[in-house]
C-alpha cells in the first residue's frame, strides 16, 4: 500500500499596508522567515484590491497613509463585514490617538519606531486568536451580537458601526434587561469608577446607540427613560451565548 503525503499545514496570511518601501519589504522578509505567508500593499487602493480577492488572518496597518488613512481605512473595512485581526503601526503616541485606533475596529495598536522581537510575539497572538473557540453571539429584536469579536450586525446582515463605549454601554443593557439602572451605575461600568463623566453623557450615547439601531415604535425593543433615575432595556426576545 502507498502512503499519500500528509497535506501540507496552511501558514497563516497577513497582509502589510505600508507606503515606505524599506519598512514594508523589511518587515515581509522577517515575517516570512518566520513562516507566514505574506503580501504587501502600498496603499488602502492596493489593498483593497488584494481583499477583494481573499482573506487575511492579520492586517498590519500604517496610520500614516497617502490618501485614506488607517484609521478610516479600518473603519470602513469593519463596516463592510472584515473579519481579519488588524494590529496598527504608528509614530504617534498619544493616548487619543491609540484610542481612535481601537475604536477604528484595530485588535492591537504599536507605536514606531518598535523593536522586532515585540512586533512578533504581538503578531503570533492574534494570530492565535484568529484560531480561538468561536465568539459567544447574542442575539435580540432582529440584531446579532458578536461578543469575541466585538462588532454587532443586522440577524444575516451588514455590520453596525459602534464606538467602543457604544458596544459596552448597549452589552450592559443587554445583560440587565428589565431593570431600572441609575446613570450613575452605568457610568461605573461602562466608562469606569475612576472616570469622572457627567451623568448626562449617557444620554447622548444612548441617543446615539438607538439611532444606529434604527429604532422606531415597532422594534423589537425598547431604551425606557426613567426620570430621575436612567433607562430601563425591554425585549420581546434575546438568546444568550
Amino acid at each position: 500500500m502507498t502512503l499519500s503525503p500528509p497535506a501540507p499545514v496552511p501558514r497563516p496570511s497577513i497582509l502589510i499596508v505600508e507606503d515606505d518601501a524599506n519598512l514594508r519589504l523589511g518587515l515581509q522578509d522577517n515575517l516570512q522567515d518566520e513562516g507566514y505567508e505574506v503580501a504587501t500593499a502600498a496603499s488602502t487602493a492596493e489593498a483593497d484590491a488584494l481583499l477583494r480577492e481573499r482573506e487575511f488572518e492579520l492586517l498590519i496597518l500604517d496610520v500614516m497613509l497617502p490618501g485614506e488613512d488607517g484609521y478610516a481605512f479600518c473603519r470602513r473595512l469593519r463596516g463592510a463585514g472584515l473579519r481579519s485581526m488588524v494590529l496598527m503601526l504608528t509614530a504617534r503616541t498619544l493616548e487619543e490617538d491609540i484610542l481612535r485606533g481601537f475604536e477604528a475596529g484595530a485588535q492591537d495598536y504599536l507605536t514606531k519606531p518598535y523593536r522586532l522581537r515585540e512586533l512578533l510575539a504581538r503578531v503570533r497572538a492574534l494570530v492565535r486568536r484568529v484560531g480561538s473557540p468561536p465568539a459567544q453571539l447574542m442575539g435580540f429584536a432582529g440584531f446579532s451580537l458578536d461578543l469575541g469579536r466585538r462588532q454587532l450586525s443586522r440577524t444575516g446582515g451588514a455590520l453596525i458601526e459602534l464606538t467602543r463605549t457604544e458596544f459596552d454601554l448597549l452589552v450592559f443593557l443587554l445583560r440587565h434587561q428589565d431593570r431600572a439602572l441609575p446613570r450613575q451605575e452605568i457610568l461605573d461600568a461602562v466608562w469606569g469608577q475612576d472616570v469622572v463623566v457627567d451623568p448626562r453623557t449617557v444620554d447622548n450615547f444612548v441617543s446615539n446607540l438607538k439611532k444606529k439601531l434604527g429604532w422606531t415604535s415597532t422594534s423589537g425593543f425598547t431604551i425606557h427613560t426613567i426620570r430621575g433615575v436612567g433607562y430601563r432595556m425591554e425585549l420581546e426576545s434575546m438568546t444568550k451565548p
